[in-house]
């Protein structure tokens, strides 16, 4: 019962010390460090100065400390949250480096303040010629944790000797610790030094106004340190009150790409074309710029005379969304109704107003026209060949491509000869003429003898890729020739005097042809005489002149006779004269027979 008394009259005279401290703070406008002791522990205020020692936690304590501590405790809650604890006696353990610990906050209660243990430095205070030497026994060593103890962001741990000379140059160091895992932007520490201290320099270098120190740091990274070391001396002989405080920026970046998408159109036709054939016609929309293109469009409004292959004047082409740099090719056919050259130009646009124009492109749309023409003579002999020349003339403005003409060999004909570059199929000639460009044209030739009489038709074609088939006929009337051959002979020569000989007349179509209305005159001399007619037709005596009725028709190869008895009046040589004619003739064919009549 004699400690509780004790212990409590402790705890009061502890209270009343600690009001005296708060007033004395209040009435000075500013919280002074505690003295620094050995086994003591500070915390710090709003402005990260130390203000009050808590003696580190015993690790074992009788059942009725413990029941004052928790009476504490409650006075604690009553007392704003500081907890004090009266000074230990002379007999304390060895001192061991002072722990601080800071809040921007307001400082809360404390019910289980722990001292931090004494930190160890990598980093060693120099020992110059005029420098006091300051080991961790002879120095304080104070730590702040930014904002809160139990939510640490910044350690600063600051190392300090326990007393200086006067007018002697000694240094400090203060350690800035990065605790998170993230990068520590804008991070500002100031340094505010007390009037009596001469400021010499530190490394690194500090931005100084009045009695402040300011370094900033840029960035400092995940568990990195920074350590800041401090060159002055004290020029009084009052304590020097150095106090630190920091700031720093976590940077909660949110980054909003800027984004540009373009458009980018091209078209392609081909410069030229035929009617009849298709025309393609490629679409390349790209998104050249930056960020994704939505509902992108290609919209190419057709010159009249041209249209897709439905018959629509318009094309519409959905590209859908381009990211950057993805292009989208089309390709489509379209058709011409007509020859002419047709311009056009696309148009791409996106849903957010994007658009694009492709540069014109120009189709010029052609047709070949083929003309043929087939000569040769209008009227042949049977038997002789007829020679056919066919022409073909590419009459349109666009080239005639895979040119070819076909020529019908008529019936009845025989020694087929062409052209070279002719190829039989079946009962037809070909020719492969390439292409014939606008008003070029080529012609080939072509025979054949006809084996009979009649007309003969002979048809040409022409074709090629884009034309229509011509056509054209050569019409030859094949007829025969006659050749009718006259041969008159006397089967008894010479003759007596009054005796008798007979003249053969013969009549022979060598021809191809019929000869018609054959007629035999015969023309006697004055030293014979009259006897007789007969032969293919009856002849007639007119004077000297034996004419014969005409034969209607002597056929080709045919033959016809006739016969003429004549009497030796006197002697002397005798001319017995033949004349024939016919329709084919245009002159008559004479024949003279010698005879000669003598007497014995």
């Amino acid at each position: 019962m004699k400690k509780v008394l004790t212990i409590s009259f402790l705890v009061c005279a502890m209270l009343l010390s600690g009001c005296e401290v708060s007033d004395s703070a209040q009435s000075s406008g500013q919280t002074r460090p505690a003295v620094a002791r050995s086994g003591r522990s500070y915390f710090w205020d709003k402005d990260l100065r130390p203000t009050l020692a808590v003696p580190p936690r015993r690790e074992a304590q009788p059942i009725e400390v413990q029941e004052v501590d928790a009476q504490l405790a409650s006075q604690q809650e009553a007392t704003g949250g500081l907890y004090i604890e009266p000074e230990t006696p002379a007999e304390t353990p060895e001192p061991e480096a002072k722990v601080v610990t800071a809040s921007v906050e307001d400082l809360k209660p404390v019910t289980t303040p722990v001292a931090a243990p004494a930190t160890s430095y990598s980093e060693k205070v120099a020992i110059g010629p005029d420098l006091v030497a300051v080991d961790e026994n002879g120095a304080n060593a104070l730590s702040m944790t930014y904002p809160r103890v139990d939510y640490g962001i910044i350690q600063v741990d600051k190392t300090m000797p326990q007393e200086v000379r006067l007018n002697a140059p000694f240094a400090y160091l203060i350690k800035v610790t990065n605790l998170t895992d993230m990068m520590l932007t804008d991070v500002a520490i100031t340094e505010t030094l007390s009037k009596e201290f001469e400021f010499k320099g530190s490394e690194p270098t500090a931005q100084s106004e009045n009695n402040k120190l300011v370094w900033e740091i840029d960035s400092l990274g995940p568990k990195a340190s920074k350590s800041i070391r401090i060159t002055g001396m004290a020029t009084g002989p009052n304590p020097l009150e150095h106090c630190t405080a920091i700031t720093h920026t976590i940077r909660d970046c949110a980054m909003v790409k800027v984004v540009e998408p373009t458009l980018e159109l091209q078209r392609s036709a081909p410069s030229e074309a035929v009617l009849c054939e298709p025309i393609p016609v490629d679409y390349v929309v790209t998104n050249t710029g930056t960020g994704a293109a939505q509902n992108v469009q290609i919209v190419d409004t057709l010159p009249v005379g041209l249209q897709t292959t439905d018959g629509k004047g318009k094309v519409v082409l959905d590209a859908g969304t381009l990211i950057a740099g993805e292009s989208r090719r089309f390709s489509i056919k379209l058709r011409a109704t007509k020859t002419g050259a047709y311009v056009s130009r696309a148009i791409a646009t996106s849903a957010s107003g994007l658009r694009a124009e492709s540069e014109s492109t120009m189709t010029s749309v052609r047709q070949p026209i083929l003309s043929i023409t087939k000569s040769g003579p209008q009227r042949q002999y049977l038997g002789r060949a007829v020679t056919y020349e066919i022409t073909v003339l590419n009459k349109g403005d666009g080239p005639a491509r895979d040119t070819m003409v076909e020529d019908l060999i008529p019936p009845g004909v025989s020694s087929i000869e062409a052209t070279a570059g002719a190829q039989t199929a079946g009962s037809k000639l070909v020719w492969e003429l390439g292409t014939l460009e606008p008003n070029a044209s080529k012609s080939v030739r072509v025979s054949y003898t006809p084996m009979k009489e009649g007309e003969v038709m002979a048809t040409a074609t022409a074709t090629a890729y884009c034309t229509e088939t011509v056509t054209d006929s050569a019409k030859t009337s094949i007829t025969g020739i006659p050749a009718s051959r006259l041969q008159v002979i006397d089967l008894e020569d010479p003759v007596e005097v009054s005796h008798t000989t007979t003249y053969l007349i013969t009549v022979v179509n060598e021809g191809s042809a019929a000869d018609s209305n054959v007629r035999i005159v015969c023309t006697l001399d004055d030293k014979v005489q009259y006897v007789s007619s007969a032969g293919a037709t009856a002849g007639s005596l007119m004077g000297k002149t034996v004419n014969f009725a005409p034969l209607r028709t002597l056929e080709p190869k045919a033959k016809a006779t006739w016969r003429v008895v004549v009497r030796g009046a006197r002697a002397g040589d005798v001319r017995f004269k033949v004349s024939m004619h016919t329709d084919q003739l245009a002159l008559p064919i004479e024949h003279t027979e010698a005879t000669h009549i003598y007497e014995q």
